[in-house]
Protein backbone atom coordinates (compact mmCIF):
# COMPACT_ATOMS: atom_id res chain seq x y z
CA UNK A 1 0.00 0.00 0.00
CA UNK A 2 1.28 3.45 -0.88
CA UNK A 3 2.15 5.48 2.20
CA UNK A 4 2.84 9.15 1.56
CA UNK A 5 3.77 11.74 4.15
CA UNK A 6 0.93 13.97 5.31
CA UNK A 7 3.13 16.83 6.54
CA UNK A 8 6.70 18.10 6.58
CA UNK A 9 8.73 20.35 8.86
CA UNK A 10 9.87 23.79 7.64
CA UNK A 11 11.95 26.54 9.16
CA UNK A 12 10.24 29.85 9.90
CA UNK A 13 11.23 33.28 11.18
CA UNK A 14 8.65 34.84 13.45
CA UNK A 15 8.32 37.73 15.84
CA UNK A 16 8.01 37.39 19.60
CA UNK A 17 8.10 40.41 21.89
CA UNK A 18 9.29 42.50 18.91
CA UNK A 19 12.29 40.21 18.36
CA UNK A 20 12.93 37.75 15.51
CA UNK A 21 12.62 34.10 16.50
CA UNK A 22 13.52 31.07 14.38
CA UNK A 23 11.33 28.02 14.73
CA UNK A 24 10.31 24.75 13.09
CA UNK A 25 6.70 24.28 12.04
CA UNK A 26 4.78 21.35 10.58
CA UNK A 27 2.89 22.13 7.36
CA UNK A 28 0.51 19.78 5.53
CA UNK A 29 1.41 18.15 2.24
CA UNK A 30 -0.75 19.00 -0.77
CA UNK A 31 -0.38 16.91 -3.93
CA UNK A 32 -2.38 16.25 -7.10
CA UNK A 33 -4.51 13.13 -6.73
CA UNK A 34 -6.03 11.67 -9.89
CA UNK A 35 -9.07 9.40 -10.01
CA UNK A 36 -8.79 6.96 -12.92
CA UNK A 37 -11.51 4.52 -13.92
CA UNK A 38 -10.65 1.77 -16.39
CA UNK A 39 -7.33 3.46 -17.09
CA UNK A 40 -8.85 6.85 -17.98
CA UNK A 41 -8.46 9.87 -15.69
CA UNK A 42 -11.80 11.30 -14.59
CA UNK A 43 -10.62 14.15 -12.36
CA UNK A 44 -7.62 15.50 -10.49
CA UNK A 45 -7.91 17.04 -7.02
CA UNK A 46 -5.33 18.78 -4.84
CA UNK A 47 -5.41 16.86 -1.59
CA UNK A 48 -3.62 15.53 1.46
CA UNK A 49 -2.12 12.13 0.46
CA UNK A 50 -3.84 10.04 3.14
CA UNK A 51 -6.85 7.70 3.37
CA UNK A 52 -6.80 7.34 -0.41
CA UNK A 53 -9.02 4.26 -0.58
CA UNK A 54 -11.68 6.11 1.43
CA UNK A 55 -11.18 9.12 -0.86
CA UNK A 56 -11.80 6.96 -3.93
CA UNK A 57 -15.03 5.51 -2.53
CA UNK A 58 -16.37 8.84 -1.27
CA UNK A 59 -15.47 10.75 -4.43
CA UNK A 60 -17.08 8.05 -6.59
CA UNK A 61 -20.25 8.25 -4.48
CA UNK A 62 -20.40 12.05 -4.61
CA UNK A 63 -19.88 12.02 -8.38
CA UNK A 64 -22.75 9.59 -8.84
CA UNK A 65 -20.43 6.95 -10.30
CA UNK A 66 -21.28 4.37 -7.64
CA UNK A 67 -24.21 3.76 -5.31
CA UNK A 68 -22.50 1.49 -2.80
CA UNK A 69 -18.91 0.49 -2.06
CA UNK A 70 -19.67 -2.90 -3.63
CA UNK A 71 -19.76 -1.21 -7.05
CA UNK A 72 -15.96 -0.96 -6.79
CA UNK A 73 -13.90 -4.10 -7.44
CA UNK A 74 -10.44 -2.75 -6.62
CA UNK A 75 -8.61 0.44 -5.64
CA UNK A 76 -4.89 0.87 -6.23
CA UNK A 77 -3.14 4.18 -5.48
CA UNK A 78 0.14 4.45 -7.38
CA UNK A 79 2.84 7.12 -7.46
CA UNK A 80 2.66 9.31 -10.56
CA UNK A 81 5.48 11.84 -10.63
CA UNK A 82 4.73 14.54 -8.05
CA UNK A 83 1.27 13.15 -7.39
CA UNK A 84 -0.80 10.01 -6.93
CA UNK A 85 -3.02 8.21 -9.43
CA UNK A 86 -5.81 6.19 -7.82
CA UNK A 87 -6.69 3.37 -10.22
CA UNK A 88 -10.29 2.30 -9.62
CA UNK A 89 -11.85 -0.84 -11.10
CA UNK A 90 -15.64 -0.91 -11.31
CA UNK A 91 -18.19 -3.67 -11.72
CA UNK A 92 -19.14 -4.20 -15.36
CA UNK A 93 -22.54 -2.49 -15.24
CA UNK A 94 -21.15 0.45 -13.25
CA UNK A 95 -18.22 0.81 -15.66
CA UNK A 96 -20.58 0.71 -18.65
CA UNK A 97 -22.73 3.46 -17.13
CA UNK A 98 -19.64 5.63 -16.62
CA UNK A 99 -18.51 5.01 -20.21
CA UNK A 100 -21.92 6.10 -21.50
CA UNK A 101 -21.74 9.20 -19.32
CA UNK A 102 -18.32 10.06 -20.73
CA UNK A 103 -19.66 9.79 -24.27
CA UNK A 104 -22.39 12.28 -23.42
CA UNK A 105 -19.74 14.61 -21.99
CA UNK A 106 -17.53 14.46 -25.09
CA UNK A 107 -19.03 17.57 -26.70
CA UNK A 108 -17.09 20.83 -27.10
CA UNK A 109 -18.91 22.78 -24.38
CA UNK A 110 -18.43 22.37 -20.64
CA UNK A 111 -18.56 24.53 -17.55
CA UNK A 112 -15.26 23.20 -16.20
CA UNK A 113 -16.57 21.55 -13.05
CA UNK A 114 -15.32 18.10 -12.16
CA UNK A 115 -17.49 15.43 -13.79
CA UNK A 116 -20.18 17.95 -14.73
CA UNK A 117 -21.10 19.11 -18.21
CA UNK A 118 -23.78 21.72 -17.52
CA UNK A 119 -24.91 24.33 -15.03
CA UNK A 120 -28.08 22.31 -14.45
CA UNK A 121 -25.99 19.40 -13.17
CA UNK A 122 -24.01 21.69 -10.88
CA UNK A 123 -27.35 22.72 -9.39
CA UNK A 124 -28.65 19.15 -9.27
CA UNK A 125 -31.31 18.29 -6.76
CA UNK A 126 -30.85 15.66 -4.09
CA UNK A 127 -32.99 12.77 -2.90
CA UNK A 128 -34.70 12.81 0.48
CA UNK A 129 -32.58 11.29 3.23
CA UNK A 130 -35.47 9.80 5.20
CA UNK A 131 -36.11 10.01 8.94
CA UNK A 132 -32.55 9.45 10.15
CA UNK A 133 -31.67 10.02 13.81
CA UNK A 134 -32.38 12.57 16.51
CA UNK A 135 -29.75 14.37 18.56
CA UNK A 136 -29.97 16.20 21.82
CA UNK A 137 -28.46 19.59 22.49
CA UNK A 138 -25.79 17.88 24.57
CA UNK A 139 -25.06 15.46 21.74
CA UNK A 140 -24.24 18.38 19.47
CA UNK A 141 -21.80 19.95 21.91
CA UNK A 142 -20.20 16.59 22.70
CA UNK A 143 -19.90 15.59 19.05
CA UNK A 144 -18.23 18.81 17.95
CA UNK A 145 -15.83 18.60 20.90
CA UNK A 146 -14.94 15.04 19.88
CA UNK A 147 -14.29 16.20 16.33
CA UNK A 148 -11.87 18.86 17.47
CA UNK A 149 -10.09 16.53 19.86
CA UNK A 150 -9.66 13.87 17.15
CA UNK A 151 -7.99 16.16 14.60
CA UNK A 152 -4.43 14.94 14.97
CA UNK A 153 -3.11 16.44 11.72
CA UNK A 154 -4.73 19.79 12.40
CA UNK A 155 -3.13 19.95 15.86
CA UNK A 156 0.23 19.47 14.16
CA UNK A 157 -0.31 21.93 11.29
CA UNK A 158 -3.29 24.20 12.08
CA UNK A 159 -4.04 24.07 8.36
CA UNK A 160 -6.46 21.23 7.54
CA UNK A 161 -10.19 20.60 7.68
CA UNK A 162 -11.87 17.69 9.41
CA UNK A 163 -15.06 15.68 8.84
CA UNK A 164 -16.49 13.24 11.34
CA UNK A 165 -19.33 10.73 11.67
CA UNK A 166 -21.11 10.72 15.02
CA UNK A 167 -23.54 8.02 16.14
CA UNK A 168 -25.63 8.50 19.32
CA UNK A 169 -24.53 6.30 22.23
CA UNK A 170 -21.44 5.21 20.24
CA UNK A 171 -19.57 8.46 19.75
CA UNK A 172 -17.33 9.54 16.86
CA UNK A 173 -16.97 6.45 14.66
CA UNK A 174 -14.75 8.00 11.99
CA UNK A 175 -12.81 11.16 11.25
CA UNK A 176 -10.90 12.18 8.15
CA UNK A 177 -8.70 15.25 7.55
CA UNK A 178 -7.54 17.04 4.42
CA UNK A 179 -6.36 20.42 3.19
CA UNK A 180 -9.65 20.59 1.27
CA UNK A 181 -12.97 20.58 3.09
CA UNK A 182 -14.68 18.74 0.22
CA UNK A 183 -11.91 16.15 0.22
CA UNK A 184 -12.25 15.59 3.96
CA UNK A 185 -15.96 14.92 3.55
CA UNK A 186 -15.41 12.62 0.56
CA UNK A 187 -12.90 10.65 2.62
CA UNK A 188 -15.35 10.42 5.51
CA UNK A 189 -18.16 9.19 3.25
CA UNK A 190 -15.82 6.55 1.90
CA UNK A 191 -14.81 5.48 5.40
CA UNK A 192 -18.45 5.11 6.48
CA UNK A 193 -19.44 3.11 3.39
CA UNK A 194 -16.30 1.01 3.52
CA UNK A 195 -16.98 0.07 7.14
CA UNK A 196 -20.39 -1.33 6.28
CA UNK A 197 -22.28 1.36 8.20
CA UNK A 198 -24.94 3.56 6.60
CA UNK A 199 -25.20 7.32 6.66
CA UNK A 200 -28.66 7.14 8.20
CA UNK A 201 -27.14 5.82 11.44
CA UNK A 202 -25.37 9.06 12.33
CA UNK A 203 -24.65 12.72 11.80
CA UNK A 204 -21.95 14.33 9.66
CA UNK A 205 -19.74 16.96 11.32
CA UNK A 206 -17.42 19.36 9.48
CA UNK A 207 -14.98 22.09 10.46
CA UNK A 208 -15.89 24.47 7.66
CA UNK A 209 -18.68 26.55 6.26
CA UNK A 210 -21.65 24.70 4.80
CA UNK A 211 -21.72 25.08 1.03
CA UNK A 212 -24.23 23.37 -1.23
CA UNK A 213 -21.63 20.73 -2.17
CA UNK A 214 -21.33 19.70 1.47
CA UNK A 215 -25.09 19.22 1.62
CA UNK A 216 -25.08 17.23 -1.63
CA UNK A 217 -22.34 14.91 -0.36
CA UNK A 218 -24.16 14.39 2.94
CA UNK A 219 -27.36 13.56 1.08
CA UNK A 220 -25.47 11.06 -1.11
CA UNK A 221 -24.25 9.37 2.08
CA UNK A 222 -27.83 9.34 3.40
CA UNK A 223 -27.21 11.17 6.66
CA UNK A 224 -30.08 13.31 7.95
CA UNK A 225 -28.03 15.72 10.09
CA UNK A 226 -25.13 17.92 9.00
CA UNK A 227 -23.33 20.10 11.55
CA UNK A 228 -20.54 22.66 11.16
CA UNK A 229 -18.58 25.22 13.13
CA UNK A 230 -19.45 27.88 10.55
CA UNK A 231 -22.60 29.11 8.82
CA UNK A 232 -24.30 27.77 5.68
CA UNK A 233 -24.84 29.52 2.38
CA UNK A 234 -28.35 30.39 1.23
CA UNK A 235 -28.25 27.67 -1.43
CA UNK A 236 -27.08 25.11 1.13
CA UNK A 237 -30.11 25.93 3.28
CA UNK A 238 -32.49 25.60 0.32
CA UNK A 239 -30.94 22.29 -0.75
CA UNK A 240 -30.94 20.86 2.79
CA UNK A 241 -34.61 21.74 3.15
CA UNK A 242 -35.49 19.90 -0.05
CA UNK A 243 -33.45 16.87 0.98
CA UNK A 244 -34.93 16.81 4.48
CA UNK A 245 -31.54 17.36 6.10
CA UNK A 246 -31.23 19.05 9.48
CA UNK A 247 -28.62 21.77 9.08
CA UNK A 248 -26.87 22.91 12.26
CA UNK A 249 -24.36 25.74 11.93
CA UNK A 250 -22.11 27.87 14.11
CA UNK A 251 -21.83 24.94 16.52
CA UNK A 252 -19.25 26.05 19.06
CA UNK A 253 -19.33 24.87 22.63
CA UNK A 254 -22.94 24.68 23.79
CA UNK A 255 -24.08 27.26 21.24
CA UNK A 256 -25.45 26.49 17.78
CA UNK A 257 -28.12 27.53 15.29
CA UNK A 258 -30.57 25.24 13.49
CA UNK A 259 -31.33 26.33 9.92
CA UNK A 260 -33.56 23.49 8.65
CA UNK A 261 -35.60 20.52 9.91
CA UNK A 262 -35.37 21.45 13.60
CA UNK A 263 -37.54 18.51 14.72
CA UNK A 264 -34.50 16.21 14.90
CA UNK A 265 -32.84 18.28 17.64
CA UNK A 266 -34.22 17.67 21.12
CA UNK A 267 -33.60 19.29 24.47
CA UNK A 268 -32.01 17.37 27.32
CA UNK A 269 -29.20 14.83 27.40
CA UNK A 270 -30.43 11.79 25.46
CA UNK A 271 -31.00 11.16 21.79
CA UNK A 272 -33.40 8.69 20.23
CA UNK A 273 -33.43 7.04 16.83
CA UNK A 274 -36.38 8.31 14.81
Amino acid sequence: MLRAKTFRSVETIGRHNASPVTATRAVPEEVPVAFSYGGSTHAVMMATPADLEDFAIGFSLAEGIIVTADDILAIEPIEAGPGIDIQISLKDDTAEALTARRRRMAGPVGCGLCGIESIDQAMRDVSSVGDGIRLSERDIAAAMQMLGDAQVLNRQTRAVHGAGFYVPHEGLLAIREDVGRHNALDKLCGAVLGSGRTGSEGAVLVTSRLSVEMVQKTAALGSAILMAISAPTALAIETAERAGITLVGIARGSDFEIFTQAQRITSGASADVA
